[in-house]
């Protein structure tokens, strides 16, 4: 089976996408087409590993030591950075299900899933058109993770968007290889997020599959910007099996786990609900729970969920 062909002018077919989008500005716009077009030099200065971030960061300094910064008035307008701009915890199967859906889908997602303000549709246009990229944020650092391409862009026409403008970062793959994608990094113990962003026309646009010494959006939620949602799930443990031989605890990527009297100690604050220890527990002392107080978990029509 032959790769997709990539869509004509993508460009054009995000403006058009952009005009159906009710409230997307033309500063949003441009804000997508630097998004999309200059992702790595986006990622690296948001992340302060850039050049240019590094010194913007010394000149600030030196600015403020001439000019002393006055308090600042806290304004709540609830349109913070991750409400425009954050993930969704995946269990490997539910990512697996967003990379083998076949037809076009349109799912608006309430608050208790998609815990934001801005940029909850998971709107699927060419779901076959998946694209492998070079993962921004691990390609920032020295020694990055590797292998580096494994953030899954999927459909249109964010997919033809990235070949275009990465054309040595990319490449396209079939839906199978993007579950085995998905498979290999869950061994790895990497964790699968659905990305949101507003100014990518306010929906799911990519599956990115995170460390948490590598990727941005951790680092930022570990910092106190809450840009990732849990799945909806809690790990749960088995006491009766547990031997509180600490596997799980060196592969959660969220610090959730420590051993206590020779048993796993689950924080439910820091928990994502990502599955990662359960995949790696082989005497299978975890499970997932569902867990409503963490949300909702992210689920696809029942007649498409069993592709």
């Amino acid at each position: 089976m032959k790769n997709p062909a990539p869509i004509k002018s993508p460009t054009r077919a995000f403006i058009a996408e952009s005009r159906k989008v009710p409230g997307y500005t033309f500063f949003t716009l441009v804000h997508g087409l630097v998004y999309g077009y200059f992702t790595y030099l986006y990622i690296g200065v948001g992340k302060g590993e850039h050049p240019i971030a590094r010194a913007g960061s010394r000149v600030m300094k030196s600015w403020r030591r001439v000019f002393p910064a006055r308090p600042k008035v806290q304004v709540r307008d609830g349109n913070g950075f991750a409400d425009t701009y954050h993930g969704k915890a995946l269990p490997l199967e539910v990512a697996k299900q967003l990379v083998s859906i076949k037809q076009d889908l349109k799912i608006s997602y309430p608050e208790q899933v998609i815990p934001y303000t801005m940029a909850r549709d998971l709107i699927l246009h060419d779901p076959d058109h998946i694209v492998a990229l070079d993962c921004p944020c691990r390609v920032s650092k020295e020694n990055p993770c590797q292998p580096v391409d494994v953030c899954l862009i999927v459909g249109e026409p964010f997919a033809s968007m990235v070949m275009e403008s990465h054309p040595s970062r990319s490449k396209w793959i079939m839906p199978e290889r993007a579950r085995e994608i998905l498979e290999e990094e869950e061994q790895r113990g990497h964790v699968h997020h659905a990305f949101f962003k507003d100014a990518m026309l306010g929906r799911f646009y990519a599956i990115c599959n995170c460390c948490s010494c590598c990727c941005g959006a951790m680092q930022a939620h570990n910092n106190g910007t809450p840009m990732l949602a849990s799945s909806g799930y809690l790990s749960r443990v088995e006491e009766e099996n547990c031997l509180g031989c600490g596997t799980c605890v060196e592969y959660c990527q969220f610090d959730a786990m420590t051993i206590v009297d020779n048993l796993i100690s689950i924080d439910e604050s820091k928990c994502m609900g990502c599955g990662v220890c359960v995949s790696h527990c082989v005497n299978e002392a975890l499970r997932l729970e569902l867990a409503p107080w963490k949300g909702e978990p992210m689920t696809l029509p029942v007649e498409m969920a069993n592709l």
